[in-house]
């Protein structure tokens, strides 16, 4: 079996008739921690949308798990876990109310998905504040919120991106903790970001992306 976990071929977005993802082609192997560095603007997110199938391409082709993300969606979707840049919790729901509607949503079920969401905010330093609304987390809360809403399917994959933006260091510094562990405890990711301390930091190859294309990698 190919340890390739991600293949792009092509991969091509446009909006208007300008390409903000031209031709990218990129390979990802198993237990990797891969960095996608770049200004704001480059195309990361695009890019990461479309791995995920929230946008689709206007060329080329996404590779997951040696299956087409499109057309068999059912067989890809438990192994992937999406930390998108903009927060994807609910204000008016508890930490552990935000954690259930996410991980639910991969079929777990009873005292399995209770201590799957115990898990994961365990994970993220957040069991303790179970009860507690987000909207009345601080910034670096929220964005391990946003982590554990994301793996308590245990995914094979993990994607974050940008998950440090507009949070202190201390917080920071435990999110790169906790993506360096994930990665030991056997997942691979994706990390994008635009600080160039984060990714040489924490990634084992890296990749700049810039004006849609992929400029260097190594």
């Amino acid at each position: 079996m190919s340890d390739i976990i991600l293949k792009t071929t092509d991969l091509t977005k446009k909006y208007h008739n300008k390409a903000v993802v031209d031709n990218l082609n990129i390979e990802i192997k198993k237990g990797e921690i891969f960095g996608l560095l770049g200004p704001n603007g480059a195309g990361k997110s695009t890019t990461m949308n479309m791995i995920c199938s929230i946008v689709k391409p206007t060329a080329g082709a996404v590779e997951l798990f040696g299956k087409d993300p499109r057309k068999q969606k059912k067989e890809v979707i438990h192994k992937l876990g999406y930390i998108p840049q903009e927060l994807a919790i609910h204000g008016n729901l508890k930490a552990w109310e935000n954690v259930e509607l996410f991980t639910s949503l991969y079929g777990l079920k009873g005292e399995d998905l209770k201590k799957a969401i115990d898990d994961s905010l365990e994970y993220v330093g957040l069991l303790e504040r179970k009860n507690e609304f987000a909207k009345n987390f601080s910034g670096g809360m929220k964005r391990r919120l946003n982590i554990a809403c994301a793996i308590g399917h245990k995914p094979d994959l993990l994607i974050f991106d940008e998950p440090t933006v507009g949070i202190d260091p201390q917080s920071r510094n435990f999110i790169l903790d906790k993506i360096k562990e994930s990665n030991k405890n056997g997942a691979t990711v994706i990390y994008t970001s635009h600080y160039m301390e984060e990714v040489e930091a924490i990634c084992t190859r890296i990749a700049i992306m810039d004006n849609g294309k992929i400029i260097a990698c190594g």
